[in-house]
């Protein structure tokens, strides 16, 4: 990967993100462009989930460290974790992992075999104290935006649910342009990272198996990159270095719905213990968005880009055109930006706008006609369009998260 393809030169140079001293390594801020990407992932995650059966929940960033001793964090993960806080004679710790809050979430309220699975979604915020040498632009920060999820199930549903998030995990992917290189099967290695439990540890490792075979997709085996309390199916994707890294994961954890008590009632009226399937699609919000800067070169899909109307007014004239335009944009919740003859000939106005999916042209013939001229990022360019016709195109388009920019011009 040469230096113009890397995240953390693009990333800065479009105006995405960047850094301070002051406020630390490994702690990036955003910029409104790249709030404007974040805004819009989050959405289409939190949409997707709705549309899967998931609840939304919030959980502090904060937990006692009794509630990491529990869930095995403190034991076997504390070298990751920052120190804990004295508070009122407690200790407090910036959580490592939204897991456990969710485990004493579903546990606060009794549960019937009725209600499973239960599906507990956030996109929450969880911290690592990452050693300052490993730290990178998106991809390895101190502060973390996590898509995660728990399922909480019966022995019986854990293959549905794991197969079901691999389709949202394909589908997130095909409407971000995102190709998968392989999947991981993590499994556990020697020493004492892992959770003593063989018998938990066969019985997750076959689960995911089964549902790796079934799905028909080829794996890879890999010890030692397990989660300390269970395997993983991690969706791996390769920068455009060649350098892998994982974006996705599915998990079966058999680990915390014992360590705290959770239990359903069944159709017996006996207690039971469910399991608990985690997942997330994107994975952490900052890697997504790093690994999609280099995948597009800030060339993001439509529905994702920050600005996703350029209009470009030919003279002053035009400009209450624009400006009416511009209005309109934002009724439908598309994202507009005028650039007007103050910033430089239309050329180079539309050279500046290369990264822009649509740059809608207005001269004096469109004024009056009530249209415009519509150019494609990829070059192409339309004959003047109503500007109804043109918006109600682009808002579609953008609404089914589309990665093709038009189809067929003569439509």
């Amino acid at each position: 990967m040469t230096t113009s393809q890397d995240h953390r030169r693009l990333g800065r140079e479009l105006d995405l993100f960047d850094t301070d001293p002051l406020i630390g390594a490994g702690l990036p801020y955003w910029l409104p462009d790249g709030a404007a990407v974040r805004h819009t992932l989050e959405e289409y995650i939190r949409d997707a989930e709705r549309r899967a059966g998931y609840q939304h929940v919030y959980s502090p960033v904060l937990g006692k460290r009794e509630l990491y001793e529990i869930s095995g964090h403190w034991a076997h993960y504390s070298d990751d974790m920052f120190p804990p806080m004295d508070l009122g004679g407690e200790q407090v710790v910036l959580r490592p992992s939204l897991c456990p809050h969710h485990a004493v979430i579903y546990r606060s309220r009794s549960h019937s075999y009725r209600e499973l699975p239960l599906r507990m979604a956030e996109l929450g915020g969880m911290y690592r104290s990452e050693l300052s040498g490993v730290l990178g632009g998106l991809t390895r920060v101190r502060a973390i935006q996590l898509n995660d999820a728990h399922i909480f199930c019966t022995l019986d549903q854990v293959e549905a649910e794991a197969r079901a998030a691999l389709e949202m995990i394909r589908r997130a992917y095909d409407a971000l342009g995102i190709t998968s290189a392989r999947f991981r099967l993590s499994l556990p290695g020697p020493g004492g990272k892992y959770v003593a439990a063989p018998d938990k540890w066969r019985r997750s490792t076959a689960l995911l198996t089964d549902v790796l075979q079934r799905s028909g997709l080829p794996y890879e085996a890999a010890e030692g990159e397990a989660a300390f309390y269970g395997p993983k199916i991690d969706v791996q994707v390769t920068d455009s270095a060649g350098r892998e890294s994982t974006l996705s994961t599915v998990q079966v954890d058999f680990h915390q719905p014992e360590q705290f008590d959770l239990y359903y009632v069944g159709a017996d009226g006996a207690r039971h213990r469910p399991v608990m399937v985690h997942r997330s699609i994107i994975g952490s919000v900052e890697r997504a968005v790093a690994h999609l800067i280099e995948q597009h070169q800030g060339a993001f899909p439509a529905w994702l880009a920050p600005t996703q109307v350029a209009i470009l007014p030919i003279s002053d004239d035009e400009l209450p055109n624009a400006v009416a335009l511009a209005r309109r944009c934002a009724e439908l919740r598309l994202r507009a930006q005028i650039a007007g003859p103050d910033r430089g000939t239309l050329g180079a106005r539309v050279r500046e706008a290369r990264l822009v999916p649509y740059q809608a042209v207005i001269g004096p013939k469109e004024a009056a006609e009530g249209s415009v001229a519509l150019r494609l990022r990829d070059g192409r360019r339309l004959d003047p369009r109503p500007v109804s016709d043109v918006l109600a195109r682009i808002g579609a388009l953008v609404e089914d998260h589309r990665t093709d920019l038009w189809g067929d011009l003569a439509s």
